[in-house]
C-alpha cells in the first residue's frame, strides 16, 4: 500500500505532462511547419509584364522547397497601391504575400494624402533583383550616345521630348533624376503604358523613350529603336554591348527596377526570417537567375535590413524629386 501511495503523486504529475505536452503539440507543430496551406503573393500588375515575370519564378522556387503552392494574384491599378492596401489589410500569418517594386517608394509621394506608410504597415522580407531603365531613340535619331544626346538638348534647350509609360512611373522618375545629373531639360509625355509610348517613338512622333530593358529589346533587335545607356551599375544583360550611365560620364549614378517580397508588418519574425532564408535560396538557383536575366536583370542578395534601407533611401529619394518636380500620378 505505502509503495502505491508513494507512485501516486509521481504518476499524477506524469499524466499532468503528457496531457500538457499533447496541448502543446499542435501549437508547436503549427509553428515548426510553415507553410501548412497554400500562399498567396500579390503583383501589383498585370499578368506577363516582368514583374510579374519575376514573381511567378521566385514564386516557383519557394513552392518547390516549402512544399506548398505560392499562388500569383494579379492586382493592376492605381499605381500598385491596390495591391498594397490589400497586402496591408491580410492577416500578418505569412500566407498573404506581396512581390512589390520602385513604386512602394514612391506612391508615398505621388499621392496625397499618403496612401500607406510603408516602413510602418510593411516589414521587408528580402530583396529579389533589378532591372536597369534605359533610354532608348528613335533609330534615326540623330544622336546614338547620351553625350551626344546631352549636347542636342544643351543646344536648343527644350526642344527634346521623351516617352514614358506614365507620370511617376519608374522609367519617368529615371529620367527626371538623369536631368537633374546632366544639366539638361527634357519635355515628357506621359503615355498610359509602355506599349504606346515605344509605338509613337517607333514612329517618330517622338525621338525618345525611358523604358525598362526587356520591353526595349524586341524593338532594337528589330533596328527600330537605338538604346543609348542603361541606367544601371552593371551592363544589361539584354543589352551588353550597350554602356552604363556610368561608363557614359556619370559614375555613381543609378535608376533602376528593383523587386522584393514584403509582408504585412506584424507577420512573426520567425516566419519573415525563414521566408528571407528561402528566397536567399531561390536567388541562387540556375531557374531563378536564368529568369532574370531574361527580363534584363541580376539577382540581388542581401539581408531583410538592406532591403529596409533600401526602401527608406528611395523613399527620401522620391519625396524630393516629387516635390522640385511637382509630378503628380495619373
Amino acid at each position: 500500500m505505502q509503495q502505491t501511495d508513494a507512485q501516486g503523486p509521481f504518476v499524477s504529475r506524469r499524466v499532468a505532462l503528457a496531457a500538457g505536452a499533447a496541448l502543446l503539440a499542435p501549437t508547436l507543430a503549427g509553428a515548426q511547419s510553415y507553410p501548412a496551406k497554400p500562399v498567396r503573393v500579390l503583383v501589383g500588375y498585370s499578368a506577363g509584364g516582368a514583374v510579374d515575370a519575376v514573381a511567378r519564378s521566385v514564386g516557383q522556387a519557394l513552392a518547390t522547397s516549402l512544399g506548398q503552392p505560392f499562388m500569383i494574384d494579379n492586382r493592376p491599378g492605381a499605381g500598385t497601391n491596390i495591391a498594397v492596401k490589400a497586402t496591408i489589410d491580410a492577416p500578418a500569418d505569412g500566407y498573404t504575400l506581396m512581390v512589390a517594386a520602385n513604386a512602394l517608394a514612391a506612391n508615398m509621394a505621388l499621392y496625397q494624402p499618403m496612401p500607406f506608410d510603408a516602413e510602418r504597415d510593411l516589414v521587408p522580407v528580402s530583396l529579389i533583383g533589378r532591372v536597369p531603365v534605359v533610354i532608348a531613340a528613335n533609330a534615326n535619331a540623330p544622336f546614338g550616345t547620351i553625350q551626344q544626346l546631352i549636347a542636342e538638348a544643351k543646344a536648343k534647350p527644350g526642344s527634346l521630348s521623351f516617352a514614358s509609360p506614365g507620370n511617376g512611373s519608374t522609367p519617368h522618375m529615371a529620367v527626371e533624376f538623369f536631368e537633374r545629373a546632366a544639366g539638361i531639360k527634357l519635355q515628357h509625355v506621359p503615355y498610359r503604358g509602355g506599349a504606346q509610348a515605344l509605338t509613337d517613338v517607333i514612329g517618330g512622333q517622338l525621338p525618345l523613350v525611358a523604358i525598362n530593358a526587356l520591353e526595349a529589346q524586341p524593338h532594337v533587335k528589330s533596328g527600330k529603336l537605338k538604346v543609348l545607356a542603361a541606367l544601371s551599375p552593371n551592363r544589361s544583360a539584354v543589352f551588353p554591348d550597350v554602356p552604363t550611365i556610368a561608363e557614359s560620364g556619370f559614375p555613381g549614378f543609378e535608376a533602376s527596377v528593383w523587386y522584393g517580397i514584403v509582408a504585412p508588418a506584424a507577420t512573426p519574425k520567425s516566419i519573415v526570417t525563414q521566408l528571407h532564408a528561402e528566397v536567399q535560396k531561390a536567388l541562387q538557383t540556375p531557374a531563378v537567375r536564368e529568369r532574370m536575366a531574361q527580363v534584363g536583370g541580376e539577382v540581388l542578395p542581401g539581408s531583410s535590413e538592406q532591403f529596409a534601407q533600401l526602401i527608406h533611401s528611395e523613399r527620401v529619394r522620391y519625396e524630393k524629386l516629387v516635390r522640385e518636380a511637382g509630378i503628380k500620378p495619373d
